[in-house]
């Protein structure tokens, strides 16, 4: 049996532990840190009883993706959605929403209904066609190509400074800029405006923003059993410190940045393809807060209690004054505060009348600030009495991420800027991106196209294509 190794348990890495294994490889996973999951761990990291979720939280991208649909998550994993999918909060007496309605969220957009529905609609409507356009290599003729030439229209619309030119009000320009800060870019731009149409695409499709119940590491359990029921095993606690440790391995998948393959693989790699590796750009990083709470947050809008997803940014003018100050490698007097509140729709993640807050904001790459109280003051200017219900929280700066997670380089969660070039040469430009020139060795993570999000993707991508190279098929995934 051929062997395979996997470094690093995050989606990526399982995704594709788990297609090997299927294929009949000897898997074994291979993790620096004591748990396994990546971007998929929850912890207890307040309060006993209150389960936080140590990186991703809210997955709109788990539902479409193509490798969880073929692995049929949804059987093994609970996702949970309200019926709103985010919010924006303006202001303390004013927020727009994002229904999964895409009808009711035009309704509350009242003369910008038409344009909304127009911008939104026909890719909502094919949402698993912008699911197949955006979660894999852009380099190669799209499988859909009406979608896709409606998609790109739209992110050249949204990406220049005619973005707003369609609608006549506030609320719909601020739904849109609070979605697009996801990129963690300066805005308007190419790559925020994909990546902001991608998700607002999704919170108007059928399964919207939805949470896993129990949190993010149920999803890692899911594929750590079904590899676990293969063959495969998991091997937590052990850093790799050279490629050479799997020289008896046929197929090596690295589920590393880009700038750690480099040293995993030494003179292993081509010196133009290291050099490319080495020039890959990493983007501004994420400070966070988890807190536990004694009740729910006591938001002035009653929307902002019932969604899982908010964004506090204020106003559009906002949001992206503060996404370019910190593009600029400064820090915004009002940031902007991305939160989930998954205990709105998920009741196993805190003890009875209990709720968790997930909250970061974004900080220039390597900062050491700790953000808990522009994050929280931040918060309770939108939800006055917030700290009374405190009853612990946790502060990880952007330090600490890349600590927490290596991928995360300088606390950059996309392991990678997310530009519109690094869309498209991630991390080189190849219709084979994840395929090395070193042979057996893959590039499965964040780091490779797809980039970023809870979609498999990238590890599911680099399995099949060292499937491919092997003249091997692809397995059946689903539930036997």
């Amino acid at each position: 049996m051929s062997r395979a190794v996997v470094i690093g348990s995050g989606p990526n890495g399982l995704s594709a532990a788990v297609v090997l294994a299927r294929a009949g490889m000897d898997v074994e996973v291979v993790e620096a840190a004591d748990d396994a999951g990546g971007g998929l761990r929850t912890r207890e990291l307040t309060v006993p009883g209150f389960r936080h979720d140590v990186c991703s939280a809210i997955h709109p991208m788990a539902i479409t993706s193509p490798f969880f649909r073929a692995f049929q998550l949804q059987r093994r994993v609970e996702y949970l959605a309200a019926d709103i999918s985010y919010a924006q909060s303006i202001s303390p007496s004013r927020a727009a929403v994002a229904y999964r309605d895409i009808e009711r969220t035009a309704e509350r957009l009242g003369p910008d209904a038409a344009a909304y529905r127009s911008l939104l609609g026909p890719l909502s409507e094919r949402i698993d066609d912008v699911a197949e356009l955006s979660m894999n290599s852009l380099l190669r003729l799209p499988r859909h190509p009406v979608t896709a030439a409606r998609f790109g229209a739209r992110v050249l619309e949204q990406a220049g400074p005619w973005w707003r030119g369609r609608f006549g009000s506030e609320d719909a320009p601020s739904l849109l800029a609070g979605v697009a800060a996801h990129a963690i870019s300066r805005l308007p731009s190419l790559s925020g405006a994909a990546v902001g149409l991608a998700l607002a695409a999704h919170a108007h499709a059928p399964g919207g923003w939805p949470a896993p119940r129990g949190g993010a590491s149920a999803v890692a359990g899911a594929m750590i059993d079904d590899l676990l029921a293969h063959g495969g095993r998991v091997t937590v606690g052990r850093r790799v410190d050279d490629l050479a440790e799997f020289a008896d391995a046929e197929v090596v998948i690295a589920d590393t940045s880009a700038r750690e393959l480099v040293r995993l693989a030494g003179e292993r790699l081509p010196d133009r393809y290291a050099a490319a590796l080495r020039r890959f750009r990493y983007g501004n990083a994420v400070a966070k807060i988890d807190v536990a709470l004694d009740g729910p947050v006591p938001w002035t809008r009653p929307e902002l209690a019932a969604a899982p997803t908010v964004h506090l940014g204020g106003s559009w003018r906002e949001t992206l004054h503060a996404e370019n100050e910190v593009a600029a490698g400064r820090y915004p007097d009002t940031p902007y505060v991305l939160i989930a509140q998954p205990s709105v729709v998920d009741d196993s993640r805190a003890p009875a009348g209990g709720h968790v807050l997930w909250a970061y904001t974004h900080v220039p790459s390597g900062s050491t600030r700790d953000m808990r109280e522009a994050i929280l003051d931040r918060i309770e200017s939108h939800a006055p009495g917030l700290r009374q219900r405190v009853l612990g929280v946790h502060a990880t700066t952007a330090a600490d991420e890349e600590a927490l997670n290596a991928n995360y380089v300088g606390g950059d969660i996309s392991s990678g800027a997310a530009t519109i070039a690094q869309l498209l040469a991630r991390p080189v430009l190849s219709p084979q991106p994840w395929r090395t020139p070193a042979a057996g060795l893959y590039l499965a993570s964040s780091s490779a196209v797809p980039g970023p999000g809870i979609h498999g993707m990238g590890g599911y991508l680099a399995a099949r294509t060292a499937l491919a190279d092997r003249g091997v098929a692809v397995p059946e995934l689903g539930l036997h």
